[in-house]
């Protein structure tokens, strides 16, 4: 049975490290101080949110429809993501009024969703 590599430590939540590989068919022990990747720190659901994002190509529009959620919903999943692996993300929405108007003119997001994020 394989069990997936715990990130965090169940007792302070601080990342953990790997320090021990094993070779699963002939039991060769390596032991030494190994980084996990940065995904590694996502939980399942941003793991899962990462996967339809990609497999969307990172159409926001396309990530919408699989998940059944709004704009502003999956660029807040999206910034959560970028966080969770380390990079700054912008306080305010970095969309402005003519970069909305040409997503909705591209049919990226509906007229509801535009109204939406201009008054916002």
């Amino acid at each position: 049975m394989s069990y997936k590599v715990l990130s965090k430590c169940p007792v302070c939540s601080k990342k953990l490290k790997v320090t021990k590989l094993q070779c699963s068919s002939c039991g060769t022990t390596i032991e030494n101080e190994f980084s996990l990747s940065k995904f590694e720190y996502l939980n399942a659901d941003q793991l899962n949110f990462v996967e339809i994002f990609l497999k969307s190509r990172g159409s926001i529009k396309e990530v919408e429809k699989e998940l059944g959620i709004s704009y502003p919903t999956v660029r807040a999943k999206l910034d959560e993501v970028i966080s969770m692996l380390g990079y700054d993300v912008p306080k305010k929405s970095s969309v402005n009024n003519t970069e909305i108007l040409d997503m909705l003119e591209r049919g990226e997001i509906t007229s509801e969703q535009a109204v939406e994020m201009l008054k916002s």
